[in-house]
């Protein structure tokens, strides 16, 4: 049977590649977005590729347009089988020149965006026992950076919200995927001017860059083969690795992150915060010059969990072998 997949932000940067990945595999795409030019160049985009496609106009920060898009999507395409919370909003700017209301937008796109999705899908799911939620997070939920707090706090803040939503779901012994990918540095249009930035600087993608594509495998990866957590590329692995560990060596490492985000001079740029950035249906930014080329650098929880019961067994071999020579058995 044909599958259905909805992606939030899906008509630019890692959502339109994601929207792609998915029609290449046959699959009917449903994507919400702001921009209505940019819908219908994606909805086009995704027919030509031979599957069913519809573009949805909404704001994800609105409760009720969630709500609707799900119910759309179900009468026009047939049941949700993956829901892809993408969307995002941020500024650059230190913490002290955020106002409130820009706090309060990026909560509510990053963090409530996912809160409503999710829920919109699980009116669903839940009915049908089954489906899949993905959250798209990022190295910076789990490690936040300079400049870049507001996105931080609302991508902590989806993090914890779904690790609470995993154990009501298991409560409730409901058998429905809740996958969480954390992203690193991608070359999308986040830094193309999209993003609020107010420093006086462009904002770029500090080093090593990926390739949206890269993310989108991650994305189908976690709609065929559920894992709770997916962490692509290697700045994303080993910012997770260092936080559990070393906290404060972590804070070292972020505080040379101010200035590696920032290149040459430049006006304040508005970005999408409250309106949609206005362009094409695009997925790369202005760093190819310096995106890896590598689509496969990601590695999951269940791979993860691996090591770990190895390294397990190992000290556990290692003790018994030292007690046997102590005591002569």
């Amino acid at each position: 049977m044909t599958k259905t997949v909805v992606i939030t932000g899906g008509s630019a940067g890692i959502g339109l590649a994601a929207s792609e990945r998915f029609a290449r595999e046959g699959w009917q795409v449903a994507v919400v977005a702001r921009h209505e030019g940019r819908l219908k160049e994606t909805e086009a985009r995704l027919r030509a590729m031979g599957v069913k496609a519809l573009g949805i106009e909404a704001d994800v920060a609105d409760e009720k347009a969630m709500f609707d898009a799900a119910a759309r999507v179900e009468r026009e395409l047939g049941p949700i089988d993956v829901w892809v919370n993408n969307a995002m909003s941020s500024i650059v700017a230190p913490a002290w020149d955020v106002s409130g209301d820009e706090y309060r937008r990026v909560t509510e796109v990053t963090y409530l965006g996912q809160v409503f999705g999710t829920l919109a899908a699980l009116k669903y799911m839940r009915a049908r026992r089954r489906g899949t939620v993905i959250q798209i997070n990022s190295v910076i939920g789990i490690r936040a950076f300079p400049l870049q707090t507001p996105y931080a706090g609302a991508k902590g803040a989806a993090m914890n919200w779904t690790n609470g939503l995993r154990a009501e779901l298991a409560h409730e012994r409901l058998p429905i995927e809740i996958s969480t990918i954390y992203l690193p540095a991608v070359n999308s249009t986040q830094f193309d001017g999209w993003a609020r930035n107010r420093t006086g600087k462009r904002q770029i993608a500090p080093d090593p860059v990926y390739d949206p594509r890269l993310a989108a495998n991650a994305i189908f990866f976690a709609a065929e083969n559920p894992r709770r957590d997916i962490w692509v590329g290697r700045t994303t692995i080993l910012g997770a690795i260092v936080q559990r560990l070393w906290p404060k060596g972590g804070d070292m490492v972020a505080k040379s992150g101010w200035d590696g985000q920032l290149g040459e001079p430049m006006g304040e740029i508005e970005g999408n915060l409250f309106k949609p950035a206005e362009g094409s249906a695009r997925i790369d930014g202005p760093s190819g010059d310096r995106t890896l080329s590598s689509r496969h650098t990601y590695l999951t929880s269940r791979q993860r969990d691996a090591v770990v019961l190895g390294g397990l067994a190992l000290v556990a071999a290692g003790v018994a072998h030292l007690v046997a020579r102590r005591t002569g058995i």
